[in-house]
């Protein structure tokens, strides 16, 4: 269930028996030539909704743009930093916190955004209880889950594209995309199949290295059917883990 498609009445009658909450954050990034630069967010707010409606979980505005200025060489890439970031989630998790939600279970679309996130778990448990503390029924407490992550998905990874998998515009997420927007699937040629992989040290020297964006990748492999594979994996992992958060401490 979407909070934006609730009215406040009915926010009050979940709150009644559950004080969790699903919010999604991605980033909003180039993802190679056959990529949606939405990718990282909307595979975080695909999975997040698939997750909601297993738990009976209501699910929060996606965070869309995220930690992502090594991509600005490439157009439509935006960023924010990473104190704005940190502003951000705490300011949403506390006007929720108000209304009586303690439980926020961030689905995460995007490995830059790991980092800044779990500071800014850490800036709003120093303003909540920090000074203060509370009762243990009124703890607040965050958590932050990569769709991708866990055993179950990195084999899935492994069987379905083995070492095309690659690191950015990866062939999974461009795979999930299609799944779930089939109408934006985009074609392109991929010279060569499999990109090259390797560090870099800024977005120009991103863009050097890796000019068409994609790293270590080859989404050619992509397809909707292979997405829904993803999909279907990704999200009863996330709800048992939503549940067994949920559960701590009850």
């Amino acid at each position: 269930m979407l909070l934006q498609h609730q009215t406040w009445q009915e926010v009050e009658t979940y709150l009644r028996h559950s004080n969790g909450i699903i919010l999604p954050i991605g980033s909003t990034e180039q993802h190679g030539p056959n990529g949606l630069i939405g990718t990282d967010a909307l595979c975080a707010e695909v999975i997040a909704r698939g997750v909601g409606d297993s738990a009976s979980a209501m699910v929060g505005p996606t965070i869309g743009v995220g930690i992502a200025v090594h991509h600005m060489g490439f157009a439509g890439s935006m960023t924010v930093r990473p104190s704005t970031l940190i502003a951000v989630i705490h300011d949403y998790v506390l006007s929720l916190a108000r209304h009586g939600f303690r439980r926020f279970f961030f689905i995460n679309g995007h490995g830059g955004n790991i980092a800044t996130v779990q500071a800014a778990f850490s800036e709003i448990y120093a303003a909540y209880e920090g000074a203060l503390g509370t009762a243990l029924d009124q703890e607040l407490r965050c958590r932050l889950a990569n769709w991708w992550d866990g055993k179950v998905m990195h084999e899935l990874g492994k069987e379905v594209f083995g070492d095309d998998e690659g690191s950015h515009a990866t062939a999974s997420e461009v795979a999930l995309t299609q799944f779930a927007f089939p109408e934006s699937i985009k074609q392109a040629a991929l010279d060569p199949p499999r990109a090259p992989s390797g560090r870099f040290h800024g977005p120009a020297d991103y863009r050097r290295r890796f000019p068409d964006g994609r790293i270590g990748s080859n989404p050619g492999l992509a397809t909707p059917e292979k997405g829904k594979r993803f999909y279907e994996a990704a999200v009863p992992e996330l709800a048992k883990a939503y549940a067994g958060f949920i559960g701590e401490n009850a």
